[in-house]
């Protein structure tokens, strides 16, 4: 029974969270097949929690660096580590989840009931400031929970505060289908929140001795299909509001609530600092006088860079070509040649902040537009544009989420025109650029286009799936025909691995006699699971 945590201890939580996640991994990563087989949110925190391990094995005879305790150390150690080796969206915030914990403890002498609670308190309020727009029923509802039931237990005792914290994580991890309705669609619970709950039960086995008895969360009925919030950014904004800014913590979170007010796309990422620091600041809005007023009431704003869409500005000269790069994330032999033939440096998909950081800066560029094709990518991608600004490289990350939008960016980039400028272009042409993906079902569930079986072929716009068939090219030409009934003057059909022969013979065909005027490019993507990617323009 451990009355305090010291270093040996959080190296020892941090072994037993990581055996306690391989040995959940696929359970984990079936969580969040809905209903596609795409779950990776196991695998992304075994690899984030490996990369932290990792850290702490190879620092085993550092000391202190004299601002921190050893168990302030060892913290600060596991949060790097994992950070640099984030992956996904559940991986980038269970790093700051970490980064919070040593925050809060690394200079403490001893860290019993009272101390645990503030470092979940500071473990929470990192993973809120790390997602621009929260989704309740996800990690973020779990962590919190745990927080709270910290903070009530109100005791001085290590275990009864850990304890109070695991058991209240289990119980809101329960609730997240109630939240959440993609996860009620699916009859399940959330994959990170139950990942974070096996490192509070780890944190508990380590203090106690003794491993809570925990079953895992049984699936639950499936209810009706309900319709999901999206979280997009909206076409009714017309500016873009960017500016660096010296402030403290607290008025830039009321900064950060006025701003989400005004409009959206938010990203609010400062450089850790307790006190004053220097904060990156984004967002659209039409009020454009009043996010910049904002920015003035929370600290000192400058390079203030204001953007309206709508204009099309004349080409500036520009620094050399080799000033400037782009760097995508791609998965499929032909997509990344297709890519790389853009002139992009591809890296391969699900990267870990390092990696894709240490691609950045192998391009030796000092402005790098970065192309993430995916929505877990993305959340690394953001962490690695604080990352390069720390080092002097200015990352601007394109939202893309398909392929097909990052060769419709990479098709208008043009060194003349200002940096930028040249990433506005790319953004608005991967958005103008409608995507879509086929695939098989992985189970049961229900969708907003209906019930599925297991082995259904799915059409998936923009992620929400919109025709569920039983014959591939059928489906594949009904997804066609769906998406050109909107408008479009070209189609780009990425092929994957899996693709049976002749299948984008057979939607070209089809597009040729039913849409005439329309331009069909087809490649082989070679890319899993999904046996045709589309995109219209």
């Amino acid at each position: 029974m451990l009355d305090t945590l010291d270093a040996a201890a959080v190296r020892r939580w941090c072994a037993s969270g990581l055996a306690a996640l391989k040995r959940h991994q696929g359970e984990i990563d079936d969580l969040n097949v809905y209903p596609v087989p795409d779950g990776d949110t196991g695998t992304n925190l075994v690899l984030t929690l490996t990369s932290a391990q990792q850290a702490l094995a190879m620092d085993l005879d550092t000391l202190a660096d004299g601002t921190s305790t050893a168990h302030g150390h060892a913290l600060r150690l596991m949060a790097r580590g994992a950070l640099l080796g984030a992956r996904g969206n559940s991986g980038v915030i269970l790093s700051q989840i970490l980064r919070g914990f040593a925050d809060a403890l690394a200079t403490v002498p001893a860290v019993r009931g009272p101390e645990l609670a503030v470092a979940l308190r500071e473990a929470t309020t990192a993973a809120y400031a790390a997602v621009a727009r929260p989704v309740e029923g996800t990690l973020l509802t779990v962590v919190s929970a745990a927080a709270g039931a910290a903070e009530r237990a109100g005791s001085d005792e290590l275990r009864a505060v850990a304890g109070a914290a695991a058991g209240a994580a289990a119980a809101a991890l329960a609730r997240t289908p109630e939240q959440l309705p993609a996860l009620a669609r699916a009859g399940v619970v959330d994959a990170g929140g139950r990942g974070l709950c096996l490192l509070l039960d780890a944190l508990v086995e380590v203090v106690t001795g003794e491993s809570p008895e925990r079953p895992a969360p049984a699936p639950r009925a499936v209810p009706p299909p309900a319709t999901a919030a999206r979280e997009t950014g909206s076409g009714a904004y017309a500016y873009e509001v960017q500016f660096l800014l010296d402030a403290e913590p607290e008025p830039v979170r009321r900064m950060r609530d006025e701003l989400a007010a005004l409009g959206d796309s938010l990203v609010v990422v400062g450089d850790g600092s307790p006190a004053l620091g220097t904060w990156q600041v984004h967002v659209h809005v039409n009020d454009v006088g009043a996010a910049i007023e904002a920015g003035v009431v929370a600290g000192r704003p400058y390079q203030i860079s204001v953007t309206r869409f709508a204009d099309q500005m004349e080409p500036e000269p520009a620094p050399a070509p080799d000033g400037r790069a782009a760097v995508v994330v791609a998965a499929g032999t032909g997509i990344a040649e297709l890519l790389a033939g853009e002139g992009a440096v591809v890296v391969p998909g699900n990267p870990s902040t390092g990696e894709l950081l240490d691609a950045v800066r192998a391009t030796g560029a000092a402005r790098v537009v970065v192309l993430p094709n995916d929505p877990d990518a993305q959340a690394v991608a953001n962490q690695v544009a604080v990352e390069a600004h720390r080092l002097g490289v200015k990352v601007s990350v394109v939202p893309t989420r398909s392929p097909v939008q990052a060769l419709a960016a990479l098709a208008v980039r043009d060194p003349r025109r200002r940096f930028e400028d040249d990433v506005i272009a790319m953004a608005e042409a991967a958005g103008a650029c409608r995507y879509a993906e086929v695939c098989r079902a992985g189970r049961e569930a229900l969708t907003v286009a209906g019930p599925c079986r297991a082995g259904d072929v799915l059409a998936l716009v923009e992620g929400e799936v919109h025709l569920i068939g039983t014959d591939l090219v059928d489906t594949c030409v009904a997804l066609v025909d769906g998406m050109l009934g909107g408008g479009g003057e070209l189609v780009t059909l990425l092929v994957g691995a899996d693709a049976p022969d002749g299948l984008a013979d057979a939607v070209r065909t089809h597009i040729a006699g039913r849409w005439p005027f329309v331009e069909v490019q087809a490649y082989p993507g070679g890319q899993p699971r999904y046996p045709l990617l589309v995109g219209v323009e």
